[in-house]
């Protein structure tokens, strides 16, 4: 049996792990150990996801927390290296771009363990994204780097890294096509916010570039203002960003022409996705949620890592600036529909990651 030690720490990972790991388990060749850094702490981005997804709890739970990105992976470092010590594993595998993701590969990098990276190649040419500079780090010490399109093989091919490359599509398709019937028919999100299909906007934001200082954050709350006195505008608000914003308005929301919601679970917000007219987000995963369930998407940031969104119609980029992003949301939803693109792949990432990983990984032992 191959051991794996998977490291996740971020609502999306989760969603991610989730696939993979139920395809790791019907290959009947992986014992898997799930570390969680508690990077995401808020029960409803962590352990609701647990719930949702049926992923088995973690055996280690770092309750990192918050904090600046040295302090968090610093403690991120610590933590893992001592399971790493203890557990042994045969591979780490790490998902995404977050500060979990950097640690560990890190750790298990510098104890000349193999790392897999899922999700690689990536690239929004940002350097100012603490994203950015996880990513481009992953990938250039990881052993087996599982692309989600043929976009991130090329990213990878630009900086030398052709070794052990494989496109297979993208994890979160797989678990969106798995769970999304499902959750429209268990969910009461639509009745307990008094919404109709296709009758309003549903918004997200969480990004630092967006939240922390220099206005962007108030600007983005004005478009998402005007917005709503035309479609109504759902605002499911991230801690963090609710944290922000009260600062950003000393505390006092009375005053915002907008309903703040409360932030909901995977399953929930598939169903609002799925239902919405338009999309605000600048989340990555979001972007592409969107595209699959052929609803159209406003992106709050000036590039995005996922190209492929916006070269198929469906997405557009405003950044923060207000008037843009109220022009681009009526325009976009003026527009056709997204149609279903197989640039993401054939639903079955997460089949085509456990076998490369068994193929590559049994040969070490």
């Amino acid at each position: 049996m191959i051991n794996v030690l998977t490291v996740v720490g971020a609502r999306p990972q989760f969603i991610k792990a989730a696939a993979v790991f139920q395809a790791l388990v019907e290959c009947g060749e992986v014992t898997e150990i799930l570390l969680h850094t508690g990077q995401h702490y808020d029960r409803l981005l962590s352990e609701v996801l647990f719930e949702d997804l049926h992923l088995a709890e973690p055996k280690y739970n770092l309750q990192v927390g918050s904090g600046s990105h040295g302090v968090q992976t610093a403690r991120m470092l610590q933590g893992i290296e001592e399971v790493l010590v203890a557990e042994k594993p045969d591979g780490v595998l790490v998902y995404g771009d977050t500060n979990s993701t950097l640690a560990g590969a890190l750790a298990a990098a510098k104890l000349h363990i193999p790392v897999a990276h899922v999700e690689a190649g990536l690239r929004s040419y940002n350097r100012l994204m603490a994203e950015e500079t996880n990513r481009i780090v992953a990938d250039h010490i990881s052993d087996l780097l599982f692309c989600p399109t043929e976009r991130a093989c090329w990213n990878l091919k630009q900086e030398g890294i052709t070794s052990n490359v494989h496109w297979v599509g993208d994890v979160m398709y797989d678990t969106l096509l798995r769970v999304r019937d499902f959750a429209l028919s268990r969910s009461d999100v639509m009745d307990r916010l008094h919404l109709s299909p296709g009758a309003y906007a549903l918004a997200t934001v969480h990004r630092a570039e967006n939240t922390d200082g220099d206005g962007r954050l108030l600007a983005i709350v004005a478009a998402l203002e005007l917005i709503n006195r035309t479609l109504p505008v759902v605002f499911p608000v991230h801690p963090r960003t609710k944290k922000m914003l009260s600062q950003a308005l000393n505390g006092n929301h009375s005053h915002l022409a907008l309903t703040l919601a409360e932030p909901v679970g995977y399953l929930e917000m598939v169903a609002l996705e799925s239902q919405a007219a338009v999309i605000i987000t600048d989340s990555g995963g979001v972007q592409k949620e969107a595209l699959w369930n052929g609803v159209p998407c406003v992106t709050v940031r000036s590039e995005t890592e996922w190209p492929e969104t916006v070269s198929a119609g469906a997405n557009i980029l405003a950044g923060s600036n207000t008037q843009k992003i109220v022009e681009s949301v009526f325009e976009m939803t003026g527009r056709p529909r997204p149609a279903p693109t197989d640039t993401f792949g054939d639903g079955r990432a997460a089949h085509h990651i456990a076998k490369h990983l068994v193929t590559a990984w049994k040969k070490r032992q």
